[in-house]
């Protein structure tokens, strides 16, 4: 191979015809007749300019990606190549379409191993992106597939390639790229004697794309949390604590602010005035706040403009008592969610009851999921929130002892890892020496995340201070939750083995 100068990827233009169609025969030797003619390139280059390029090596064409835009609903999974080119005069092209359809990549001979098909199918991948469309989609050939169709099925052809233990150099190349083949097709190509007349629909998801929306509305895809590592002090009535919960408000909302997390049992001092009463009994009159709690918090969503998690509070259901919490949005809506598991504590000193409704909550921020404390000891929780979208997890909880807290940070950085999602936990700190069961308190308050390159190595994206009043601010990126699920060192949730476990909700 000749020394190398420079390596330039370029628009197609019609006057590098001729050269393009000697590279073309060059790489087609067993199909002399399979190239394009001059009014077919100019057609190409017409309707869609971008997506037509050339790889040139010292000025000279090494290969080629040719792309059109189609609507994909128009065709059927076992569409073929003369469908989806219009019978070859690409009419099929639609710049309102959603999905970009490949129709030829080759490198030549003499310049095959410097990964230059990798480079074209980068550049597809990036005016997909660009272009916000859904995908890219081709009918990719299986040329040793000959070799074998005597003795196994297409399907088992592709499953041996796939583990290696057949060498396929043109569908080995399209896996390696992170093209995922979806179907089977028949007769796709005319000609193609050496993939047997087979061909394999491969597609590359767009996990950043986003579907066009009638309404003038935006989810966020950096996110910024503000946690409030809550003081435990004596307040005089309701009033007085609903002003120091202002004030978090307020200072997280100043630093723009998406989310606000409170504690669980973040009210309890209010429980003082009543610690002559039994254990339930008491908090059975804290629940008698929740209403009014719930009321003022989503009047402080509304007007400093920022999503609360009220952290949770008891409160009274025909008669039961449960630990719950509101996420208050800033668009006025108000959503609740429940502690399932209860502790064996609360269980033994306040008669406390567990829910029964797993879900996440859609937000201008994307899909959110809320556990109280013990719940996210159970990672059954998490992984069902993540398979409904959940994006973040929060965790609102309240300990008294490092071992207890141990406990829910531990579980808390393993759920962000496993789900490939960003966990925030939020606690309180202090003493409350007039309220029974409830005298002490640990926290540290942290954001997790996955464990891979575009995060932190060690998982924290941000920690308070433990023991300490004080709030944490800390900017999520949540598109390095979509390229970690499809691109990461280890994806845990594309590699779970359904076909011997399964996880799902009653």
């Amino acid at each position: 191979m000749q020394d190398i100068e420079n390596i330039e990827l370029t628009f197609l233009n019609l006057d590098d015809y001729q050269e393009l169609k000697e590279a073309m025969i060059e790489s087609y030797t067993t199909m002399p007749d399979a190239y394009w003619k001059e009014h077919q390139i100019d057609s190409l280059i017409s309707r869609f300019p971008d997506g037509q390029v050339v790889i040139k090596v010292n000025n000279q064409i090494a290969g080629c990606a040719l792309s059109i835009i189609v609507d994909y609903s128009k065709f059927d999974d076992h569409h073929t190549y003369e469908e989806i080119t219009g019978n070859y005069t690409f009419n099929t092209h639609s710049p309102t379409g959603d999905m970009l359809y490949g129709i030829d990549v080759f490198i030549k001979p003499e310049f095959r191993g410097l990964r230059l098909g990798r480079r074209l199918y980068d550049y597809r991948k990036e005016l997909c992106e660009r272009l916000n469309l859904k995908g890219v989609a081709f009918g990719g050939r299986i040329p040793n597939y000959h070799q074998y169709a005597d003795k196994l099925t297409p399907k088992q052809y592709i499953d041996k390639v796939r583990r290696k233990e057949i060498d396929d150099p043109v569908l080995n190349f399209q896996i390696s790229n992170d093209f995922h083949p979806f179907k089977i097709m028949k007769n796709y190509l005319n000609g193609d004697g050496d993939s047997n007349d087979y061909a394999v629909l491969l597609e590359w998801v767009n996990i950043y794309y986003e579907k066009q929306h009638v309404k003038a509305s935006i989810i966020k895809k950096v996110v910024r949390l503000g946690l409030i590592q809550w003081q435990m002090r004596p307040y005089k009535n309701l009033d007085e604590l609903l002003q120091q919960v202002e004030f978090f408000v307020d200072a997280v909302s100043g630093y723009r602010s998406d989310f606000a997390l409170f504690p669980e049992f973040f009210n309890a001092p209010l429980m003082a005035e009543n610690n002559h009463l039994t254990e339930p009994e008491a908090l059975r009159e804290l629940a008698k706040h929740t209403e009014a709690i719930t009321q003022k918090f989503s009047e402080l969503a509304i007007s400093y403009n920022i999503n609360i998690i009220s952290g949770s509070m008891p409160e009274i259901v025909n008669n039961r008592l449960y630990n719950v919490g509101y996420l208050c949005k800033r668009d006025g809506t108000v959503e609740r969610y429940v502690k399932l598991h209860t502790t064996p504590d609360e269980i033994k000193v306040w008669g406390m009851q567990g829910g029964s409704e797993i879900k996440v909550f859609d937000t201008d921020c994307g899909k959110i999921g809320v556990l109280i404390c013990y719940d996210v000891e159970f990672p059954e929780l998490s992984r069902i929130l993540a398979d409904m979208g959940m994006d973040i997890l929060f965790v609102p909880f309240l300990t008294d002892t490092q071992n207890g807290y141990s406990r829910v940070r531990n579980c808390a950085q393993a759920r962000a890892i496993e789900n490939e999602c960003y966990v925030a936990i939020a606690g309180s700190v202090g003493n409350l020496p007039k309220v029974h069961n409830m005298d002490i308190q640990y926290a540290q308050s942290m954001v997790f995340t996955p464990c891979d390159f575009a995060f932190p190595a060690n998982g924290i994206k941000a920690e308070a201070t433990p023991n300490t009043e004080m709030i944490l601010i800390a900017d999520l990126d949540i598109d390095l939750l979509r390229n970690l699920n499809q691109f990461g060192s280890v994806r845990n949730l594309k590699d779970r083995r359904k076909d011997i476990y399964e996880l799902k909700k009653r």
